[in-house]
């Protein structure tokens, strides 16, 4: 074997080192990682063999059910906005290539009980990690759900999860520059309330509004929430209207097209600071070279993708 080719493939073999680390570009201090953005039942979806066979032959990436991580590095400590069907991997992906501590999260908070958003509780059980409580941040009629349904109510008998009720516009410390808020929004609330969170930050703040019926029946103005802010992720469940082969009445989300139209008047600066995120399969912005999708990120508007940083 000549000099030259080893040279050759010793500069080849530092090169791929370089280009394979996803850690060393990661921000330090504060910041919200996205870990998912489908709706409950992620992409592909169950019943829809054309949309398999597309992610089996490369064509289609696979989506996890939506959910954010939140890291801060000095404090070495991380959490998670949903406990998603997905949970597993994406605690694996919070924990591989962000932030490795001793406590695998320092706790998850649940919006509402849709299956998208809280079944992962069930890997701390018996029957997968048995973790040792864990603490889980829920509203008051969530809370109950969890401990009066089984299997859930299994989890707190044997100290899987630990409980944290939440209050409606009460701030959650989590230390001294990082709190959480959560606050109501109107949903199918069929098992528990839904919430939306306020994220504060050292420097920046955000919101988390993954479900809501309709921005016009929410006793807030969507608009002036917005603007408070410097990140909002929000409800996109659904591209336009006629999108799935069933009533939309039963399944009511804020369209993306709706949303748009409300910030049509507002300059770039606010509309950027909206992200989509929780995408039905259905939902045609889930490929990034949809023209509409093109046409409104034009406009300024974002649409959440998995692996996506917004410093804190």
């Amino acid at each position: 074997m000549s000099l030259a080719f080893c040279v050759f493939c010793l500069l080849c073999s530092c090169q791929k080192k370089e280009a394979e680390p996803e850690t060393a570009e990661l921000p330090e201090g504060q910041y919200l990682v996205v870990l998912g953005i489908a709706q409950d039942a992620g992409f592909p979806h169950i019943n829809y063999p054309e949309e398999w066979e597309d992610v089996y032959k490369g064509n289609r990436k696979r989506q996890l059910a939506t959910c954010l991580g939140l890291v801060d590095t000095k404090q070495k400590q991380k959490w998670i906005f949903e406990a998603s069907p997905d949970m597993p991997q994406q605690l694996h992906n919070l924990e591989a290539r962000h932030l490795k501590t001793e406590n695998l999260t320092d706790g998850v908070f649940l919006t509402h009980a849709h299956i998208g958003h809280y079944t992962g509780l069930m890997h701390f059980g018996r029957e997968a990690m048995g973790a040792n409580r864990i603490p889980v941040y829920a509203m008051p009629k969530m809370k109950s759900f969890l401990q009066e349904n089984g299997p859930w109510s299994q989890l707190v008998k044997l100290n899987n999860i630990e409980i944290r009720e939440l209050a409606d516009e009460t701030p959650v410390e989590l230390n001294q520059s990082l709190k959480v808020t959560p606050f109501l929004v109107p949903h199918r609330d069929e098992f528990s309330e839904t919430v939306g969170y306020k994220i504060e930050g050292r420097e920046k703040t955000a919101l988390f509004i993954p479900d809501i019926n309709k921005w016009r029946i929410w006793e807030k103005d969507i608009l002036e929430e917005v603007k408070k802010v410097d990140y909002a992720f929000l409800d996109a469940t659904f591209l336009e209207n006629g999108e799935i082969p069933r009533d939309m009445n039963e399944v009511p989300h804020p369209f993306i097209e709706e949303t748009a139209k409300l910030f049509e008047d507002q300059p770039a600066e606010v509309k950027s600071k909206v992200v989509f995120i929780h995408f039905n399969h259905s939902n045609g912005a889930l490929n990034a070279s949809n023209q509409k999708r093109k046409s409104l990120e034009k406009q300024g508007f974002r649409f959440a993708a998995e692996g996506d940083i917004f410093d804190l």
